[in-house]
């Protein structure tokens, strides 16, 4: 029997340009990794929020695309801050997720069991 991806209660957010605080390639690649382990993981967030310079790993050109729509594909929300897509000219660039705004990813955070930024 094939074991099927389950959701747990967990969020994670998304704040950085890519994870962590390095340069932009190595940020950009240890999200990548990070997500792409998460698509091959059993258990798999309920959602992942993406606010503030995060916004940037959901528009055209960012790093991880694939692996968040395979996500997403799976069921995990990818919930995407409004007003921060406004603020950085990125609103017409979205590629994965939906456009939320605040009360959605606090909405997220407190139907979460656990919370983890990344």
């Amino acid at each position: 029997m094939i074991a099927t991806p389950s959701k747990s209660s967990t969020v994670i957010l998304v704040t950085n340009n890519g994870m962590g605080n390095t340069v932009e390639p190595l940020q950009h690649k240890l999200f990548r990794s990070y997500v792409g382990l998460l698509n091959q993981s059993d258990l798999l967030p309920a959602a992942i929020c993406f606010y503030a310079d995060g916004v940037n790993m959901v528009v055209e050109g960012a790093p991880a695309l694939e692996e968040l729509a395979a996500l997403e594909e799976k069921g995990v929300r990818l919930i995407v801050c409004n007003t921060c897509l406004k603020t950085l000219d990125l609103k017409d660039k979205l590629a994965v997720g939906i456009v939320g705004g605040m009360p959605d990813i606090i909405e997220a955070q407190w139907m979460a069991e656990k919370v983890i930024t990344i």
